[in-house]
C-alpha cells in the first residue's frame, strides 16, 4: 500500500512544521527560580531625609471644597452627515486611578420668569432694542405687529362732536327764540305812565327801534315811574340774533352820542347766551345809566335814574323777564 499523500496547507497557515510541545510536568515538581540570586541588596538601606513639619491650619480657613464632577454620560452624538459609530468602536473613557469623590446632585434647571399677564385698557411695553451691530439672517422675514383697533373711541368721539356741540350751542337758541313782548301795568313799585308826554316818548322809540333793527319781528317802548321820583325808560324788540354779544356792544355804541357815555362795563347775567353792557351817561342836566341785554331772541334796553349800575342791571333783568317771554 503506497504512503499517504502530504497535506497541502491551509491559506494562511504557516508552511513551517510546528514543533511538539515539550513534556510539562506539575508546579509541585519544579524547582522555584529566585530573581534576585545574585544582586547586592544591601545598599538599599538609605537614610531617608526628615521633612520640617507643617504649619498650623488657622481655625478660620475654609476647608477647600472639591470640584464637583457630573457622570459620563456617553460619547457624543457624531455630526449630522457622518457615518455611524458602533458600541464596540466607540472611545471608553478614562478610568480614574484616585479615590472616586462622591458625585454631588445636579440642580433642576431654574424655570424662566412668568411673563406678567398685560392688563385691559393698558398700552403695552416697547420691545427691547437690538444691540448695536446687529444684523437680521438672510432668511429672516420681519411679521408686522397687529395693533388694537380704536374705532369705538372714535365713534364715540364723532357722536359727541356731531351730537353734542350742536346740543351746546342749540339749546340757548331754542330756548331764547322765538319770544314775545308785552308791557306790564306795574312792575315791583315801577308804574306804566299814561300821559300825553310819556306816550309820545314811546312812540318815538318804538319807531327808533323798528328802523336800527329792521329784522325785528316786535317793537315795544315804554316809561315807568315810582313815587319817589325814580323814572325809568324801557324799548326794544323781540327776533332772532345769531351774535347777542356783538348787538349789545353795537346798541351801546349806538347809544354813547345821545347820553355821553363812559366806557361800558361788562355785566355777568348768569345765563348762556345772554350778554348785557351798562355805561354811565348824562341826560337833560343829570346823570343816568344805559344798560342793554341781548340774547338769541331779544333786545332790551333802559335808561335809569338815581341808580347805581349795579342796580341798573338787576332792575334791567326784572322788567325783561316780566315783559318778554318766550312762545310756547
Amino acid at each position: 500500500m503506497p504512503p499517504p499523500l502530504p497535506r497541502r496547507p491551509v491559506w494562511g497557515e504557516s508552511a513551517e512544521p510546528t514543533p511538539p510541545p515539550l513534556p510539562v510536568g506539575p508546579p509541585e515538581h519544579q524547582t522555584p527560580v529566585d530573581p534576585w540570586a545574585g544582586v547586592d541588596t544591601g545598599g538599599w538601606d538609605l537614610p531617608s531625609a526628615e521633612l520640617p513639619p507643617l504649619p498650623p491650619m488657622s481655625p478660620t480657613m475654609p476647608h477647600p471644597t472639591p470640584p464637583a464632577t457630573r457622570q459620563w454620560s456617553g460619547p457624543p452624538a457624531p455630526p449630522v452627515g457622518s457615518h455611524p459609530v458602533s458600541p464596540a468602536a466607540a472611545p471608553r473613557p478614562p478610568q480614574a486611578t484616585g479615590p472616586r469623590m462622591p458625585t454631588r446632585p445636579t440642580s433642576p434647571p431654574t424655570p424662566p420668569p412668568a411673563v406678567p399677564k398685560q392688563r385691559r385698557g393698558r398700552r403695552p411695553a416697547a420691545p427691547p432694542a437690538a444691540p448695536p451691530g446687529w444684523q437680521a439672517p438672510q432668511a429672516y422675514v420681519p411679521v408686522p405687529v397687529r395693533r388694537r383697533r380704536r374705532w369705538p373711541w372714535l365713534l364715540l368721539l364723532t357722536l359727541a362732536c356731531c351730537c353734542g356741540c350742536p346740543a351746546y350751542y342749540g339749546f340757548p337758541i331754542s330756548a331764547q327764540y322765538p319770544a314775545q313782548a308785552a308791557l306790564p301795568a306795574q312792575v315791583d313799585d315801577l308804574k306804566l305812565r299814561q300821559d300825553g308826554r310819556s306816550a309820545e316818548t314811546a312812540r318815538q322809540l318804538e319807531n327808533e327801534v323798528r328802523g336800527e333793527h329792521l329784522l325785528a319781528e316786535g317793537t315795544f317802548a315804554g316809561v315807568y315811574s315810582t313815587s319817589g321820583g325814580k323814572q325809568v325808560t324801557v324799548f326794544g324788540g323781540t327776533g332772532f340774533r345769531w351774535s347777542p354779544e356783538s348787538d349789545a356792544e353795537a346798541e351801546i355804541s349806538r347809544l354813547s352820542e345821545r347820553y355821553a357815555l363812559d366806557a361800558p362795563e361788562i355785566v355777568d347775567t348768569g345765563v348762556r347766551g345772554r350778554h348785557e353792557r351798562c355805561a354811565v351817561g348824562r341826560s337833560d342836566g343829570g346823570d343816568v345809566v344805559v344798560c342793554t341785554s341781548v340774547d338769541h331772541g331779544s333786545i332790551a334796553t333802559g335808561v335809569f335814574t338815581r341808580l347805581s349800575v349795579a342796580d341798573s342791571a338787576t332792575l334791567l333783568n326784572t322788567l325783561r323777564a316780566q315783559i318778554i317771554q318766550p312762545k310756547a
